[in-house]
């Protein structure tokens, strides 16, 4: 199954907080997504330049497909960096661990995501989108969705309707099934009615955490979860530390979390747990044996600084599997 992933490209800068203060002092409400401009983003920056820092390539999508392709699946990215270090940094971090990229360049800088990692593990982050903002369905190339079983779509990408519209198209022209993450729960209430349309007309299957579920359903998570599965496929809430629910053909299934976790960085556990359940659908399993390695590899996920693993502990993810 080749999967394409098509997101924002971003360098994730990763500090942990010793309290909240920080988010206070500059208005970011705790555990969302803001999109801040780059003035904003500096003073950020500035405001952590004193505590431990970790820089890896980052953007829903990416952290998704980087995973996969660590657990062997044939991977490409799809993306807008700029002429910069860290747009450079961003291509080969991708292509080492073995995703083939497919980057647009822009005069504008590399997107940078701060993610901020409270002392019980919450992250709230805050992204200068810089290149990442222009990407437009112009770049696309429809070479980039031939041969593709799977395109996995961030719902970031929501603020150009008509680019994320013209994706879905080509991919479903291609031949290929589309995978959506809602993204964050202000990115569902401030585009919902879209969000709604584009997964009836185009999606397959639908990730979505618990917040997120409750803003596309207005309802509870398993009520939601039904409100989704109408809509596509296979539909997904993901619950956190307790664990998550799929449906598929009208049969529900609830997802346990992986045991005896100490969380200490949730970043990427949302992309990851994508990854792992995208893992199962590759290799033909049941929903419940896919929720289960949605669930193995989110959970160790949570238990590193950042959104990548080492060889040793893939390994061991996929001796599990």
């Amino acid at each position: 199954m080749v999967t394409v992933g098509l997101g924002n490209a971003l360098v994730d800068v990763l500090s942990v907080l010793k309290s909240d203060e920080l988010l206070e002092q500059l208005s970011l409400p705790r555990g969302s997504m803001q999109l801040v401009d780059n003035d904003l983003s500096l003073k950020i920056q500035a405001g952590i330049k004193d505590g431990e820092k970790h820089l890896v390539t980052g953007g829903s999508a990416s952290n998704t497909i980087s995973g996969l392709a660590a657990m062997g699946v044939p991977c490409h990215f799809i993306g807008k960096t700029g002429k910069d270090e860290t747009g450079d940094f961003f291509q080969s971090d991708m292509e080492k661990h073995g995703v083939i990229t497919h980057l647009v360049k822009s005069e504008l800088p590399t997107g940078v995501c701060v993610s901020l990692v409270s002392p019980d593990s919450e992250r709230t982050m805050a992204t200068c989108l810089g290149a990442a903002s222009t990407l437009t369905e112009s770049d696309f190339d429809p070479s980039w969705f031939k041969g593709v079983d799977l395109c996995h779509i961030e719902g970031y990408l929501v603020q150009n309707t008509t680019m994320i519209e013209t994706a879905m198209k080509m991919a479903k022209t291609a031949g290929a099934k589309i995978s959506l993450d809602l993204a964050s729960y202000n990115v569902v209430e401030e585009n919902l009615e879209f969000l709604r349309r584009v997964v009836k007309e185009y999606v397959d299957i639908v990730f979505a955490n618990e917040e997120e579920a409750k803003a596309f359903a207005q309802t509870d998570p398993e009520s939601a979860l039904d409100y989704i599965a109408e809509m596509c496929e296979i539909a997904v809430v993901k619950l956190g530390k307790k664990g998550s629910l799929v449906k598929k053909g009208g049969k529900s299934v609830r997802i346990e979390p992986l045991a005896n976790v100490k969380a200490i960085d949730t970043t990427a556990a949302g992309d990851l747990f994508a990854a792992g359940f995208l893992y199962g659908l590759h290799k033909g399993y049941g929903m419940k044996r896919c929720g289960n390695i949605g669930s193995l590899v989110s959970g160790h996920i949570v238990q590193v600084i950042g959104s990548k693993m080492s060889e040793e502990t893939w390994t061991e993810i996929l001796s599990k599997a």
